[in-house]
């Protein structure tokens, strides 16, 4: 299908800069368990803190497979006497688990209390067999202190099993206690109400290289991942470059990012730009070593990039969760091949990207991406475009910001649109708000008194909490469950020397410090908190 040219875009920003800003894999089959079930006879879980029987090869309620006899319960533990304890001399695979039957259609959390020697090739908790796609949380491998993760699934099936999972080296370990496992929302369609509460942290490396700290609301200094897990954070989005200036947010940064999300107990979408900066509706530049390709060239090298930095992802046991296909798409790729106005070239090229994601991992999912969140005729014309294209994918993500983007109204519409125009989840991908007018830096910030009066929250600390819980509500709203969730663009890009906005001037400012989640003096804005309860 051809176009000539798009609906107009509301709103369109004018500066020089990126315009519109916010585990080992499950594809290694051979390493993963196929387990018979333990069915318990209620819909609890039986010995959830593994102290009915004390220090037993087989914890009550709990079922094994693989190495056994890595699988045990022993003294010790958070709470109580006793705690479930991953330990071999050898290298081993070993899975602890339990069946839960008669459950009520609807959404599901597991939460664990866990440790870790660090150096397992994959540990995680997960939920398996519940009617759709395995969701799990890795567990940390940072520290040994005690850490709380957890994971949701819808349950359509009636049943659902719990998984404690270890693929490790010798003398490797792991320790978990007080598993829950509680119904937290109502039926839904394949999104199942809220379970994606992400943040957008792709500039936090170079943040931190070039002196930025952070503090928790209570002042004590931190990781910034931790600071925004804790307040509800499960998943991180991290855009990728493809030779970049600056050396950030290409396939190293990427993967040394990836460890640490992961770690966190956080899944993990990744954003291709396929440029060597910032990709968005004005802004789609080729990579300067593809700028001489020929088409069947350039849909090759997309294919290839994408391949290779998610196999390295999926090798160093960070498997993507989610594949963005593209940022902010809404005048095409890789201009001018890409372009809007040619839309069997820009399908080609999405699917050769979507081609590679599958190839690497078929259980990762795919989502296309554009602006203005609240424009329907635009989200209209440009999926109608790519899907007569022949383009298959999972998801529809947009980018809304309420200063540029319209009404929640007009998202509402457009979100409920998509979701059932199209038969996809959808997921607001990218929002943000100020929580003040004032100027960290001496670089004139993109948030002002006028895009508050635009965006209808004030530039408070209160009105950045009221702007994301707005967005989580619309998300909520979208029928059949097919709202995902919601990403905070650049929470923890706070105002350093170095860090500006232009990846190719190291004396550049920073326009967004004054939407961050934390505050001038580095310490996490109430939002933060918001992220886990919106």
């Amino acid at each position: 299908m051809s176009h000539t040219s798009p609906p107009p875009v509301s709103r369109r920003r004018a500066l020089p800069r990126r315009l519109i800003v916010l585990g080992a894999t499950l594809a290694t089959a051979a390493a993963v368990l196929v387990a018979a079930p333990f069915a318990t006879a209620a819909s609890t879980l039986t010995n959830p803190g593994f102290d009915s029987n004390g220090a037993t090869q087989t914890p009550s309620g709990w079922s094994e497979s693989g190495t056994t006899s890595a699988s045990k319960s022993e003294a010790g533990g958070r709470s109580g006497g006793y705690q479930l304890a991953h330990w071999a001399s050898s290298a081993y695979t070993v899975e602890t688990f339990q069946t839960l039957t008669g459950l009520a259609s609807g959404t599901y959390t597991m939460t664990a209390w866990t440790r870790s020697s660090g150096g397992q090739n994959a540990s995680y908790i997960s939920l398996r067999n519940c009617g759709g796609a395995e969701a799990f949380a890795y567990i940390p491998t940072s520290s040994s202190a005690w850490t709380q993760i957890s994971t949701s699934v819808t349950v359509t099936s009636g049943n659902c099993t719990v998984v404690i999972r270890s693929r490790a080296n010798a003398n490797n370990w792991i320790n978990v206690d007080e598993v829950t496992f509680a119904r937290t929302g109502s039926t839904g369609g394949s999104g199942g109400g809220i379970s994606i509460r992400g943040v957008d942290l792709s500039g936090l490396k170079k943040n931190e290289d070039k002196g930025a700290v952070y503090y928790d609301a209570n002042g004590a200094r931190g990781d910034a991942i931790a600071i925004l897990r804790s307040g509800g954070a499960n998943y991180a989005r991290l855009k990728v470059w493809v030779n970049p200036v600056d050396g950030y947010n290409n396939k190293a940064r990427v993967l040394t990012m990836a460890s640490r999300i992961k770690a966190a107990g956080m899944k993990l979408l990744i954003d291709f730009h396929y440029s060597d900066s910032w990709a968005d509706p004005g802004k789609q530049v080729k990579p300067a070593a593809w700028a001489n390709y020929s088409f069947s060239q350039l849909r090759d090298a997309v294919y290839n990039h994408t391949y290779d930095v998610l196999s390295a992802l999926r090798n160093q046991g960070t498997t993507a969760d989610m594949v963005q296909v593209g940022n902010e798409l809404n005048s095409g790729m890789l201009h001018p091949d890409g372009s809007y106005q040619n839309f069997n070239n820009l399908g080609q090229l999405l699917t050769s990207g979507i081609n590679a994601v599958r190839a690497v991992d078929s259980g990762t999912r795919v989502m296309l991406h554009l602006a203005e969140g609240g424009n329907n005729s635009l989200f209209r014309w440009w999926f109608d475009g790519v899907i007569g294209a022949g383009v298959q994918f999972d998801v529809i993500g947009a980018s809304y910001y309420p200063y540029w983007h319209g009404s929640l109204s007009s998202l509402q519409a457009n979100l409920n649109d998509m979701a059932t125009r199209y038969n996809k989840d959808v997921v607001v991908v990218e929002t943000a708000y100020g929580f003040t007018t004032a100027q960290k830096d001496s670089h004139t910030n993109i948030f002002n008194s006028s895009l508050a009066s635009a965006g209808g929250f004030p530039a408070t600390p209160q009105g950045q909490v009221d702007e994301i819980r707005a967005v989580f509500n619309v998300v909520r709203n979208v029928p059949n469950g097919r709202g995902l969730g919601v990403f905070y663009w650049e929470p923890a890009w706070t105002a350093v020397a170095g860090n500006g906005w232009d990846p190719t001037n190291p004396n550049s400012g920073n326009a967004w410090e004054n939407q961050a989640l934390f505050d001038y003096n580095c310490r996490a804005l109430p939002a933060v908190a918001v992220l886990g309860t919106a």
